[in-house]
């Protein structure tokens, strides 16, 4: 849904210098767990990066001389998805799942995370709010974590908690999707290319529950809040931390998780049953839309992204099928079908000692028998499942080229994966603004993986050029020479 504000006040078709960030997964501070200080670490106030989001926004204001900047919040800005906050004297009702896992996608429930977030980040919310008044403008595109900026009231939410004029409320855009920038750039955040992680359908959100309204969620979002919520030893911003063989999870859990959570299995086994249900509760439930304002939707999305109805559609005819559709598929990345595979080996096997011990006086030893026969074709089995999540999330090149001719642009800016792209393809230039979350390779949180990139598109000539630059030590360096 776009803001209640008058898109014409402010033309927002025309960019001498545009900063693309993305992926900062603005959330609430986890408070330190004294008796388990390693769990959700990087969600603690020492890995929050408010001042040096303020350092990029005083050095692009710079570089900007008097000219405007187009800055682009390109997905993943909030982080509703990792919230476990619970309101003290809630006007709604909150089930025991919510309790143990976070509140639904619902209006009023999405409306008080982000207000939590943005209390937790007055500084990020500071320097944003000057960056404003300093006569630039401000796009958000919606991604898969903050699907929640779907609702008008939160968006409303965000821009009260920016202490916003009503002047500078109108150089402020939330886009569905995507977003093309002075007619050169097409900037999406990438989900809706990930069957795991895509809004099934941007230009109708919302879905009916009953008597409630709830955003949809794909099975990415879920997971993230059933399961990596409920295990604090993970951090869901670097696939390595979640991803991993049999043999890595065992040691996983003997180094860090056997004493804070001894029920480890438990957790994820009921997690990943309601993972599995609710993801495929979520795709049968009725859209909430009207054919008779779809056609407009479809025309305020447009202008909302500087583009025309037919690229919309064009645009949307290009996403994939969300994973939702295919049980099977999220079992296997859950792992339960080797677990429902155990239990009904174990069910069956079980069935016939007891009818043969019937008649024969066996042992419950002999039972460990066919066990010991079964068990090689099952570990054949699970070595051969490899999990499509990393495969899915990197961008398909043909696809990002099309959307660049779709759009008519030479230029085609995602996020989504968290790793910094700058390459020519096929005539289009493909760049990832890379990510600004708390993404560690460790629990201890002391092997960062490359954080807090932006693109920064400038004018060279007669057109603009663009390039990745990093916020590092409270300094500006080029992301790719500061690599060698």
């Amino acid at each position: 849904m776009g803001s209640n504000f008058n898109l014409d006040e402010v033309d927002f078709s025309v960019a001498t210098f545009t900063a693309v960030v993305s992926d900062l997964h603005l959330c609430e501070a986890e408070p330190v767990h004294h008796a388990h200080p390693l769990w959700k670490k990087y969600k603690t106030r020492e890995f929050f990066f408010d001042e040096a989001f303020k350092t990029f926004l005083e050095h692009i204001d710079s570089e900007a001389g008097d000219e405007k900047i187009e800055l682009i919040f390109n997905g993943d800005t909030f982080d509703f998805d990792s919230m476990t906050f619970l309101p003290t004297h809630p006007t709604y009702q909150v089930s025991w799942l919510e309790k143990k896992r976070g509140l639904e996608p619902e209006e009023e429930k999405s409306t008080d995370k982000i207000r939590v977030i943005l209390d937790d980040h007055k500084i990020w919310c500071d320097a944003l709010h000057w960056f404003i008044g300093r006569g630039h403008k401000v796009v958000f595109i919606i991604g898969n974590h903050d699907l929640e900026l779907h609702w008008k009231s939160v968006q409303i939410e965000l821009l009260n908690g920016l202490n916003l004029s009503p002047e500078e409320r109108t150089r402020v855009r939330f886009v569905e999707w995507f977003y093309i920038s002075n007619k050169d750039t097409l900037i999406e955040h990438g989900n809706q290319y990930d069957p795991y992680c895509l809004c099934d359908d941007p230009v109708n959100p919302f879905v009916i529950d009953y008597n409630r309204v709830q955003v949809r969620l794909p099975f990415g979002d879920w997971a993230c809040r059933y399961l990596v919520n409920g295990m604090g030893y993970f951090n869901p911003h670097i696939e390595a931390n979640y991803v991993m063989s049999l043999r890595e999870y065992v040691g996983y859990f003997f180094k860090y998780m056997v004493r804070a959570q001894p029920l480890i299995l438990w957790t994820w086994f009921w997690s990943s049953i309601a993972i599995l249900w609710r993801t495929i509760y979520s795709n049968m439930q009725r859209p909430l839309s009207d054919p008779l304002t779809v056609e407009t939707r479809v025309e305020g999305i447009a202008k909302r992204s500087n583009s025309t109805p037919r690229v919309v559609r064009e645009l949307k005819a290009l996403f994939v099928k969300p994973a939702g559709s295919n049980p099977l598929r999220i079992m296997k990345e859950l792992w339960l079908d080797r677990a429902f595979l155990v239990l009904i080996s174990l069910f069956v096997l079980l069935q016939l000692f007891i009818i043969i011990k019937q008649i024969y006086a066996l042992s419950f030893f002999w039972m460990f028998i066919p066990i010991f026969i079964l068990l090689p074709p099952f570990i054949l089995y699970s070595r051969g499942i490899e999990s499509n999540i990393g495969y899915y999330k990197k961008p398909n090149e043909q696809i990002l080229t099309t959307s660049g001719l779709i759009a008519d642009v030479g230029r085609v800016i995602y996020g989504h994966t968290h790793d910094v792209r700058h390459e020519l393809i096929g005539g289009v230039e493909h760049l990832n603004s890379g990510t600004w979350s708390p993404a560690f390779a460790d629990v201890e949180c002391t092997i960062a993986h490359d954080s807090k990139t932006y693109i920064w598109i400038h004018p060279s000539g007669e057109h603009r050029s663009a390039k990745v630059l990093k916020v590092e030590k409270g300094k500006v360096v080029d992301f790719f020479a500061s690599k060698h």
